[in-house]
């Protein structure tokens, strides 16, 4: 069973979110809280897919309003792009996570995770229809674009794909949050950086 078994005849985004809302079609909907669904515009010219929810966002039911999604703010704010205009998801609609005392610590979604979850996703871009499609991080890259795909060797370049008219791969802001406190600002400048390349896009 996938994502595929739930979606509904018509594909809307009001629809598709309450459809996502009962999904079982993998067993990260006994794990998350809550599905978490895919906000912004239905003509959004361009949507941003990241890995999953985050231990704040599986609570809000809100994609990308944890600390990743402050960092994102931040990188769309210096780079010009209004959040408004754009549509934010996931690729995995569900948080994955492991109890380590009283925190939720986040795991990476597997590959049957991602396959089964990918038909929520399909159906957002047929409805969104973005000119540019944003994929932060491995797992969503990987999600789209297979699994053989390196977004260290691909970050910021312009990619063949029928997805949308433009697509681009870059890091995941919560890989910023990780990495060494000494190179977050050198990090966070190369984030910038590639959406930077994504607003002359638009």
């Amino acid at each position: 069973m996938t994502a595929a078994d739930f979606l509904p005849e018509r594909l809307t985004l009001p629809a598709l979110r309450e459809a996502a809302a009962g999904c079982r079609g993998c067993h990260l909907w006994q794990v998350g809280t809550q599905t978490v669904f895919g906000e912004g515009a239905a003509g959004a010219s361009a949507v941003f897919v990241g890995e999953q929810p985050g231990d704040q966002e599986d609570r809000a039911g809100k994609p990308f309003v944890g600390p990743a999604g402050r960092v994102f703010d931040e990188a769309l704010d210096a780079a010009g792009i209004d959040r408004t205009s754009v549509y934010v998801t996931n690729a995995v609609k569900h948080f994955k996570w492991q109890a380590r005392g009283k925190r939720r610590i986040h795991q990476k979604p597997n590959w049957t995770e991602m396959t089964a979850c990918r038909p929520w996703l399909e159906a957002e871009l047929a409805v969104v229809k973005p000119r540019v499609l944003v994929l932060l991080g491995a797992t969503a890259a990987q999600s789209l674009l297979g699994r053989q795909f390196r977004v260290t060797q691909h970050r910021g370049e312009l990619l063949e794909s029928d997805l949308a008219e433009a697509v681009t791969a870059t890091v995941h802001p919560s890989s910023i949050l990780r990495g060494e406190p000494s190179d977050r600002e050198a990090n966070l400048a190369a984030f910038v950086s590639d959406l930077t390349v994504v607003a002359k896009l638009l």
